[in-house]
């Protein structure tokens, strides 16, 4: 693509954006992946490649051996504390602060769309935040979790129940949250515009969003790398590095 062509495509993003009223972002792993978090699934470099979630992220394996379970998750929480919002968070963080978007649905664990700014965040899988018990339901700030990680221990406990205590984060084999999804499902359905960003727009519930808005008449716009089941029906898609694509769009805003 010519660098007349990216930027023409870009500011047509913008165009969308500013003509919209009701526009939504849906955010997946290739949002984070220039904050140092891996997505899951690239070839040679995905999470999934070094590790067989059903061993290690189903919700079968945290009540069979929580303490297996645990010692991949620890793991996983401590890399991702530690991780900061990039410059694609901050643009989308921007977008709702101009009024531009009504808010953020994403995939994503990490935190990093509210650490960016946004307020209107929809986590459909949840979030390292918290973890909960599965007996009593009590939950756990991620910072006394981290303490007790710290201390020594290889499985994180209630303090009330001696149970273990389970991420506050979708796992396989469970159902995303309710409330969650239907946010998602009503933000999508009145959006006259979706901005789908780093998301390959494959993994279902969550893949069937951006039909639910084309089907009630809104627009999609896409801004990630390689192939999506709804490229045939954007308006445009942007196909380069998230950060100076969306650098880009807010450039022309």
């Amino acid at each position: 693509m010519t660098p007349q062509a990216a930027t023409a495509r870009a500011t047509r993003v913008a165009e969308l954006l500013r003509d919209s009223e009701r526009a939504v972002v849906l955010t997946g792993a290739g949002v984070s992946v220039p904050s140092g978090i891996p997505d899951f699934r690239t070839p040679g470099k995905g999470l999934w490649e070094k590790v067989d979630p059903m061993e290690v992220a189903h919700i079968n394996a945290f009540r069979s051996d929580p303490d297996r379970f645990w010692s991949f998750y620890s793991q996983r929480f401590v890399g991702l504390v530690e991780k900061r919002p990039n410059r694609a968070h901050e643009a989308i963080a921007e977008l709702e602060r101009r009024g531009l978007v009504r808010g953020v649905i994403t995939q994503n664990i990490d935190r990093l769309h509210r650490m960016a700014g946004s307020r209107q965040v929809v986590e459909v899988h949840g979030s390292i935040d918290r973890c909960v018990c599965p007996q009593c339901g009590g939950r756990v700030r991620l910072d006394e979790v981290l303490d007790l990680l710290s201390s020594g221990a290889s499985t994180p406990e209630c303090s009330a129940c001696i149970a273990p205590l389970k991420p506050d984060v979708v796992l396989f084999g469970e159902l995303l949250p309710e409330d969650a999804m239907a946010e998602a499902h009503a933000l999508s359905r009145e959006a006259d515009l979706m901005l789908a960003v780093g998301s390959s727009l494959e993994v279902f519930p969550v893949a069937s969003l951006p039909g639910i808005t084309l089907e009630s008449g809104g627009l999609l716009a896409l801004v990630t790398q390689g192939p999506t089941p709804y490229d045939s029906d954007a308006e445009v898609k942007l196909d380069g590095d998230v950060v100076a694509e969306l650098d880009a769009v807010m450039a022309a805003l």
